[in-house]
């Protein structure tokens, strides 16, 4: 039941909730799956609601996201393969980056994939539940790899092969590339004694450690000064190199030992 507080705020400004569309997810393994009313009417509840395009279950397990965003970029790559009949890198690589990419890409902090692992490594995930992790991740992958290998010239080349061609990385390099941006847009927008810096927590539970907020800091950490300093977003992107930071972090892990995931690259 929301308590009779929450009720003012809403009909101060005018504004009825659209009961309908309102559920209840009842997160944690615990959770004693209460009843809620909005009003006199009772909140349905649900495993899975959509929120700003972004598909959330009970299970804060982001794989009834991955799929229908790779299917609609299948589906978008699709038809650029019916329509153009050109096959040249000019044709088709603009055509991927505006129209297909961003259904990758878009909110990764939110939905991205859980991007781990050995087995070993995931003592809080179950065996028979880890593979999908990978399946996830291979899905959104296998788009970007079918649009690399449209073009012509370099279809007998191997994936790497034709990233490197076209100046372009993986879809893991990115996302974790996208992380680091938005941490830097964070912290250029906040007032704080050290605006350069992050807080990092550490959580017994795989899906938590996995959070956006968790997840990237130890990379943000360790980039150079002259890199966090740059004045606009635009000069932090261009000096982004994710070859180092993807080797900085392999030799942190290294060092930590299994205090750190694997990262399939």
């Amino acid at each position: 039941m929301l308590p009779e507080s929450s009720q003012p705020p809403h009909k101060t400004v005018v504004m009825k909730f659209s009961k309908g569309k309102c559920k209840a997810l009842h997160l944690g393994r615990n959770n004693p799956m209460h009843d809620y009313m909005l009003g006199a009417t009772q909140v349905e509840n649900s495993i899975a609601k959509r929120d700003l395009g972004v598909l959330v279950d009970t299970k804060l397990n982001m794989t009834q996201q991955c799929a229908p965003m790779a299917k609609k970029a299948k589906g978008i790559l699709a038809c650029i393969r019916q329509i153009i009949t050109s096959r040249s890198r000019e044709a088709i690589f603009p055509l991927y980056s505006a129209l297909v990419g961003p259904y990758l890409e878009s909110c990764v902090q939110f939905w991205a994939p859980i991007m781990l692992y050995k087995l070993s490594m995931m003592p809080y995930v179950k065996t028979s539940t880890a593979p999908q992790y990978n399946r996830d991740m291979d899905m959104l992958g296998r788009v970007q790899q079918w649009a690399t290998k449209m073009i012509k010239g370099l279809e007998h080349l191997s994936y790497k092969e034709r990233l490197r061609e076209l100046g372009l990385f993986s879809l893991e390099k990115r996302r974790l590339g996208r992380d680091l941006i938005v941490v830097y847009k964070y912290l250029k927008g906040e007032t704080r004694v050290n605006r350069h810096k992050v807080k990092h927590k550490r959580f017994p539970l795989n899906i938590r450690k996995h959070f956006f907020t968790v997840r990237v800091t130890k990379h943000w950490h360790r980039l150079p000064r002259e890199v966090v300093e740059s004045p606009s977003s635009e000069i932090f992107k261009s000096h982004l190199d994710m070859d180092n930071i993807i080797c900085n972090y392999d030799q942190l892990r290294k060092k930590h030992g299994r205090q750190l995931p694997l990262l399939l690259l």
